[in-house]
């Protein structure tokens, strides 16, 4: 078979990069090795996760939430086997979907592992080991990234588990250890912790949430803490052990000093995930990339024509939305139409209860700039809707470039702010100054009123506190 452009990779970057090439009326194929559509993302990622999150926050709702609202339930259990079979059902009726998206745009979808094995060339191998090639005038590489694996810990998914074993426990532990205090570990920490589990978070570094701006985080921290999960920050695990009545963590400080052991039932490894590109043929026409794995491009192009890269196997954020950013464009570059991402707005949210959400540059990278900014900050508290939500949690901050009167950083924990950042993303995309912001009419009472409030904040005129 001859394609116009065939992609390696069938995640969020792949498949939207499918779609559109499709639409443009491209022949267009694309290899998955998984043997479903969506890649981590949708099969033991993003989707999964979200699930998992959704159910456990009602849990601890009727729980600790209804009583003070005047609902009484009585007999409250948690049904495991429910639990994560609606998990599975969300995750199999989208990859389902996205599976109909390709036949609907004409996209030949090709199970197996795909590797480039020579200009213009594509072999593909099945799980039967059968093999066949694929000529095309294009190739995208949409393979995404791996698990990073922890030094002298070996990941069994079952008692040592990555976000993988972590989305499907067979029961809930009554003692879990987390390794990392990024987005993954904390999103499956809090998932367990709702349902009943003691959580730990072991850090190597001396704060959570690193890319996120610090004051956010540290209000984020201060509120994981006052939910029940513990910290230990500038920490390292240094191995695990089996024992009669679970696993034995060891730890000692980052920076030198005593050990000290951890008793769990289950340890979750988060410490990051690294770009897949191993064994995919770079080197038969001479792709580069770093010592790191990532596939170096310049505007999604790789050291060879008609090879692309995209999503989490080239640099930036690994977001599955970056990837799909990327894979629209990489399509209209193969169309010869136009093509670009805004790397400036990018979102990043963070999916706990509550959650966190930020675009654009933070204080930290700000001053490490030296560029002059005002800020604006609103709480929560202050907040009407927040108040009668029993949801008060948080804050939000808009960050503005002194010279331009831009915004150029929004960052938030709260209640839903995950849907709320989207309105900052299109005010930052078309320019906005903060007081375009804050003069634009808000629907009352609603938790958005808050961003509004803050970016009255950044001339000096919050009304609301």
């Amino acid at each position: 078979m001859s394609y116009d452009l065939v992609i390696i990779g069938g995640g969020p970057g792949g498949y939207n990069c499918a779609i559109r090439a499709g639409q443009l009326g491209l022949k267009t194929a694309i290899i998955e090795s998984r043997g479903k559509l969506g890649g981590t993302c949708l099969n033991v990622g993003c989707i999964p996760s979200k699930a998992l999150l959704h159910a456990s926050e009602y849990y601890e709702a009727a729980a600790k939430t209804f009583p003070s609202m005047g609902v009484k339930i009585e007999g409250l259990s948690l049904d495991h086997a429910a639990f994560m079979k609606q998990k599975d059902d969300a995750v199999e009726g989208l990859t389902k979907g996205v599976e109909f998206l390709m036949k609907k745009n004409k996209v030949d979808y090709v199970k197996g592992f795909g590797r480039i094995a020579g200009k213009g060339r594509v072999e593909v191998e099945s799980a039967d080991g059968a093999k066949q090639t694929l000529e095309t005038k294009n190739i995208v590489i949409a393979t995404g990234s791996v698990v990073t694996d922890l030094p002298n810990v070996e990941i069994d998914e079952e008692r040592i588990v990555s976000s993988t074993g972590a989305l499907a426990l067979k029961q809930v532990p009554k003692r879990l250890v987390v390794v990392g205090a990024g987005v993954i570990g904390l999103e499956l920490g809090s998932v367990w912790r709702r349902v009943g589990a003691e959580v730990t978070v072991v850090e190597f570094l001396d704060r959570i949430t690193p890319t996120v701006d610090g004051e956010i985080s540290s209000a984020f921290q201060r509120i994981l803490k006052k939910q029940g999960m513990k910290f230990e920050l500038g920490h390292k695990v240094t191995g695990v052990e089996n024992a009669r009545n679970g696993l034995l963590v060891s730890i000692e400080p980052a920076k030198g000093g005593a050990a000290r052991t951890l008793e769990a039932d289950v340890v979750l490894v988060a410490i990051g995930r690294k770009p897949f590109t191993t064994n995919l043929g770079l080197e038969t026409v001479g792709v580069r990339f770093d010592q790191r794995g990532f596939i170096e491009t310049d505007h999604l192009k790789t050291s060879v024509d008609g090879i692309y890269a995209i999503g989490d196997c080239t640099h930036g954020p690994m977001l599955a939305h970056k990837a799909e950013e990327e894979g629209i464009a990489a399509a209209q570059l193969v169309a010869g139409q136009w093509a670009h991402v805004n790397y400036d707005v990018i979102p990043n949210v963070i999916y706990t209860k509550p959650e966190v959400a930020g675009v654009g540059k933070t204080e930290e990278e700000l001053k490490a700039e030296g560029r002059e900014y005002k800020v604006g900050k609103f709480q929560f508290v202050a907040n009407s809707r927040a108040r009668t939500n029993h949801e008060t949690d948080g804050m939000v901050k808009v960050l503005e470039d002194a010279a331009t009167k831009r915004v150029v950083g929004v960052h938030m924990v709260g209640a839903g702010v995950g849907e709320m950042i989207g309105e900052i993303c299109v005010a930052m995309e078309f320019g906005a100054a903060a007081e375009d912001i804050a003069r634009t009419c808000h629907a009352h009472p609603t938790m958005s009123e808050a961003i509004r409030e803050a970016a009255k904040g950044v001339d000096g005129w919050v009304m609301q506190a």
